[in-house]
């Protein structure tokens, strides 16, 4: 994932927990804040918080690189005005484990589809 579509500072994430809008699943919970107007709008830009519950530092690493490539290749086709944040909940790492990339791909997907921030292609 390229470093301008990438969340880095806690300020960013705070201002999407904060001044966002929020959508809950069984494994991820979604974020996400409109920064249309903002000086150097590069696109949407994606931040991923696992916390320690959902394993060791080797699931967690495996459970965001997952997650940042369900993003990138679905960002074409998001509302690009906005920042996501996606925080994984305890179940995420089982549920890789057990389901193909298809299905954890689709699972995330259907909150950015809930939120109604994926653009349909013409």
């Amino acid at each position: 994932m390229n470093k301008k579509h990438r969340l880095s500072r806690s300020a960013d994430f705070e201002r999407a927990y904060r001044q966002g809008k929020s959508i809950a699943g069984r494994y991820a919970v979604l974020y996400y804040f409109n920064k249309s107007g903002e000086v150097g709008e590069c696109g949407p830009r994606l931040g991923v918080s696992v916390s320690r519950k959902v394993g060791g530092a080797v699931v967690r690493n495996r459970v965001k690189r997952i997650l940042k490539e369900v993003f990138r290749a679905r960002q074409e086709r998001l509302a690009p005005d906005y920042d996501y944040v996606i925080i994984a909940r305890t179940g995420l790492a089982e549920y890789i484990d057990k389901n193909r990339f298809e299905d954890v791909s689709g699972m995330v997907e259907d909150l950015f589809r809930r939120a109604d921030l994926i653009q349909e292609a013409d």
